[in-house]
């Protein structure tokens, strides 16, 4: 795969695939620019080159039909703001009236297309969509990371089409941490993983335990292997059909010599609300009724201690239900441990990263990746077409 430091960039066509689908409020404003400000140097980049930078992004979900509340106008704007030069936001990805906005550019200028997804033909990678997004090119960059593991249009079927291709900065650095942590790690190498549910993370917990010399288990996915060890876990969500494989998990887990840890105690409540009744139980005493919605102070210094002498830290997923302030100490905690840690530490996934920004520890913490479904893939041992397209 070659580096953006390899193509030669001025004066020609630069299709870039960012990934703008950003969070926004009922007012059409932005109100997190990380994916956007995490592509500048790539920018930056092309127009230092003289390159004409054509930028292709999605946003939402707008069912392949234009919608305006899914318009990147707002990304236009904001990017321009950024970047301190215009920004011109064409009226669609592909047509006549976007070649000759192409057509029209100097170098160092910049064009953003209208949102990919207003197309069906993007997310079915549709060979003619593909062959006309590409015709805008003479390179290719992907700085996507976060859907690079989806083969649309303008990930996969662009990448095929042209010949000079590269990975951006960001999608190099997401690799590169990846195969820091994962392929050449310094010892020990901890896993942290945490969310609601066992199925979405099995694959990546299954491969994980082939490299991990300790894998720290919490969040609702606890519950699951908890039950499955012969313990009541109360109301406390579990997933029934996986009792077995979580009890045969385990099993491997302990044949290969990989330490897993659990929780020894939760933050318990009466119901999942702001104003529920609330105490720490251990997890023998999980009283009928009740649900697990953050780990213990006792679990919280278990999993500080495995933490204690890692080099390298892998967090996917939150300790409990840290949105609520009453069940968000654990996930806190862990994330101070984290960052404290003499460690690379490399988190992925939307409520991870938001945990870290919530306990104030972005600056702490070595690698956060932009990608939740990309970051799980990667985890899975799976390759990503969108970086086998750019190969």
């Amino acid at each position: 795969m070659k580096s953006i430091h390899d193509l030669q960039l001025d004066g020609r066509r630069v299709l870039l695939r960012a990934d703008f689908n950003v969070p926004m409020d009922d007012r059409g404003g932005i109100t997190d620019d990380i994916r956007i400000r995490t592509v500048l140097p790539t920018i930056e980049h092309v127009i230092s080159q003289r390159g004409k930078l054509i930028i292709c992004s999605h946003m939402g979900r707008p069912g392949g039909k234009p919608a305006a509340e899914f318009s990147l106008a707002p990304i236009a704007g904001h990017l321009q703001a950024l970047l301190g030069r215009p920004v011109k936001l064409a009226p669609d990805c592909i047509g006549p009236a976007v070649r000759e906005m192409v057509d029209a550019m100097a170098p160092g200028d910049i064009v953003l297309l209208e949102n990919l997804r207003f197309h069906k033909a993007e997310t079915a990678n549709d060979p003619g969509f593909s062959a006309e997004l590409a015709s805008l090119a003479d390179v290719y960059i992907n700085d996507a990371f976060a859907v690079s593991h989806r083969a649309h249009a303008s990930v996969v079927g662009v990448a095929e089409r042209v010949s000079e291709k590269a990975a951006g900065f960001l999608l190099q650095a997401e690799i590169d941490y990846y195969h820091k942590a994962m392929d050449t790690p310094v010892r020990p190498l901890v896993a942290l993983v945490g969310g609601a549910k066992v199925s979405s993370k099995l694959a990546a917990l299954e491969h994980m335990l082939k490299t991990v010399d300790r894998m720290i288990i919490g969040g609702a996915m606890a519950n699951t292997f908890l039950k499955s060890q012969g313990i009541d876990v109360g109301a406390s969500k579990i997933e029934e059909d996986l009792l077995e494989t979580a009890a045969r998990f385990l099993e491997e887990a302990k044949e290969k010599n990989v330490k897993v840890f659990l929780p020894v105690d939760f933050v318990a409540a009466d119901a999942f609300a702001a104003d529920a009744t609330v105490k720490n139980v251990t997890i023998q005493d999980m009283p009928p009724g009740w649900m697990a919605l953050d780990i213990g102070p006792a679990t919280v210094t278990l999993f500080r201690e495995a933490l204690q002498d890692a080099r390298t830290i892998v967090w996917n997923g939150p300790m409990g239900a840290f949105e609520i302030d009453a069940f968000a100490h654990g996930t806190m905690a862990l994330c101070h441990a984290v960052a404290g840690a003499h460690a690379l530490s490399i988190t992925g996934g939307g409520d991870s990263n938001a945990a870290v920004k919530k306990a104030g520890e972005e600056r702490n913490i070595s690698y956060m990746s932009t990608g939740g479904g990309a970051f799980l893939e990667l985890m899975e041992g799976k390759s990503l077409p969108g970086i086998d397209a750019l190969s």
